[in-house]
C-alpha cells in the first residue's frame, strides 16, 4: 500500500522528539508550532483563513522552508478537518492538522475532530482566537454567537477530544503547544482548540 502523501512518507515512528534545541524559547508561536508539526511528521497543514488566524497562517507560512511544512488551502472548514483526517489514516496514525477560524470555523469543523476522535486518529486541530486582552472584557465580538462568552467552541471541544488549551500568554504557550501534539500522539485521538 502507497502510504506517500505528496512527498512525505508515511511516519516510521510516531512519538515526538523532544523539543529541539535549536528551537529559541522567544520564538514566534507560529514558527514553534511549525517546528514542533514538522518533528512529528505533519508537513501539512489544511488550512482555511480567517481573521483570527491570518497571523498564525502568515507565520506557518514563513517556516515552510526551514520546517517543510505547507499550508493546504481548504474551501471550508469540514473539509480542512476531514483532510486532517484522511492525513493521519493515509500516513498509519500519523499526525494530521488543519487550522481554522475562531467558532465559526471550528464549528463548522467538529464533525471532521468527532469522527478522528471515534477512530482514534492524532489529528491536531489548530483555532486562531481573539486577542488575549479580549478575553474578559465582556464585549460581543463577530463569531461569538452573539454572547461575550469565548468559552462556547472550547467546550463544544472537550466532547470530542483528548487535549484542549487556549493560549493566552507566551509564557507556558510553548510547552502548550508541545502537550497538546504529544497528547495527541499518546492518546491517539483528536486534540483541538489551541485558541
Amino acid at each position: 500500500m502507497d502510504t506517500t502523501i505528496g512527498s512525505v512518507p508515511a511516519a516510521a515512528d510516531a512519538t515526538p522528539p523532544a523539543p529541539s534545541a535549536s528551537a529559541p524559547r522567544e520564538a514566534t508561536l507560529g514558527r514553534h508550532l511549525a517546528r514542533r508539526l514538522a518533528e512529528v511528521g505533519a508537513r501539512d497543514v489544511f488550512a482555511v483563513p480567517g481573521d483570527f488566524n491570518l497571523t498564525l497562517l502568515d507565520e506557518l507560512e514563513a517556516e515552510s522552508g526551514s520546517t517543510g511544512v505547507r499550508l493546504v488551502g481548504c474551501c471550508n472548514e469540514l473539509n480542512a478537518a476531514y483532510a486532517a483526517d484522511g492525513y493521519a489514516r493515509a500516513r498509519g496514525g500519523g499526525v494530521g492538522a488543519c487550522a481554522v477560524t475562531f467558532t465559526v470555523g471550528g464549528l463548522s469543523a467538529i464533525n471532521a475532530v468527532a469522527g478522528a476522535f471515534s477512530e482514534n486518529l492524532p489529528v491536531v486541530c489548530i483555532v486562531g482566537g481573539p486577542n488575549s486582552n479580549d478575553y474578559g472584557s465582556n464585549r460581543i465580538l463577530h463569531h461569538t454567537i452573539g454572547l461575550p462568552d469565548f468559552t462556547q467552541e472550547l467546550r463544544c471541544f472537550q466532547n470530542v477530544t483528548c487535549y484542549q488549551a487556549v493560549v493566552n500568554n507566551l509564557e507556558d504557550a510553548h510547552e502548550q503547544i508541545d502537550t497538546a501534539i504529544s497528547t495527541a500522539i499518546k492518546e491517539s485521538r483528536e486534540q483541538a482548540c489551541l485558541h
